[in-house]
């Protein structure tokens, strides 16, 4: 019998970003619905797909990924993919922390890789999280030391491609909502998920267009590259 530990398993299928046809049906799903996303998206455009390989070396690269640019996280990724070969949680593990500097990783990133490395190797197996409900994904992988509730939002929303997930504690996002709301103060996590509720079944859509819309005011209020 199942006990209060006992991680759930998925009840139904869950709906899933795979391909630029789904965004589509989001985006167009969105647009009829919700007159702030409509207008997001008539000045941002399409959001990207933005799928990541679910995994072991998915959880990997949005760890490394973590508070750097975009050309900085695929920097340091590329080095960190070639010094990890095979790239295994027992190969990481038996590299010195001077080979992992010398990809580019911070002190704390090698510690969390390390601790993802360390829960791998003692059995837990990323490959099968794709069966089990959003919270309890989340559980599991907020269990490792130094990944917190924002890493296994997009570990969800990207490797696992759900469309109704939503990393209501990103910067950006409340950023975005912020202005696309026109409000004075940004919402925080909790907030935002209350108003991300008129966006749900397709929160991870609501997320890529919010992204994209952060890009796109900060480039015309500040002339940054998105």
């Amino acid at each position: 019998m199942p006990t209060s530990s006992t991680p759930r398993r998925r009840t139904k299928p869950p709906q899933l970003i795979a391909t630029e046809a789904d965004i589509a049906i989001g985006v167009r799903a969105l647009r009829r619905k919700c007159p702030v996303f409509r207008a997001m998206h008539t000045l941002a455009g399409d959001p990207p797909l933005r799928r990541r390989p679910a995994g072991y070396e998915g959880l990997a690269r949005i760890i490394v990924g973590q508070q750097v640019s975009v050309a900085s996280a695929a920097a340091i990724w590329e080095r960190t993919y070639a010094a990890v070969r095979p790239f295994r949680a027992k190969t990481l593990l038996a590299l010195s922390d001077e080979a992992l500097r010398a990809a580019g990783l911070s002190g704390p990133k090698i510690r969390t890789l390390r601790a993802m490395s360390t829960a791998v190797a003692d059995g837990l197996d990323l490959e099968t999280l794709d069966g089990l409900d959003d919270e309890a994904v989340h559980a599991a992988l907020t269990s490792i030391s130094g990944i917190g509730p924002w890493t296994a939002d997009v570990f969800i929303m990207f490797c696992l491609g759900r469309a109704d997930a939503f990393a209501a504690g990103d910067l950006a996002l409340q950023i975005a909502a912020q202005w696309a709301l026109e409000r004075d103060t940004r919402p925080g996590a909790d907030e935002l998920v209350e108003i991300a509720e008129r966006w749900r079944p397709w929160r991870g859509v609501a997320a890529r267009m919010l992204w994209t819309y952060y890009a796109a005011v900060k480039k015309v209020r500040t002339g940054a590259p998105v």
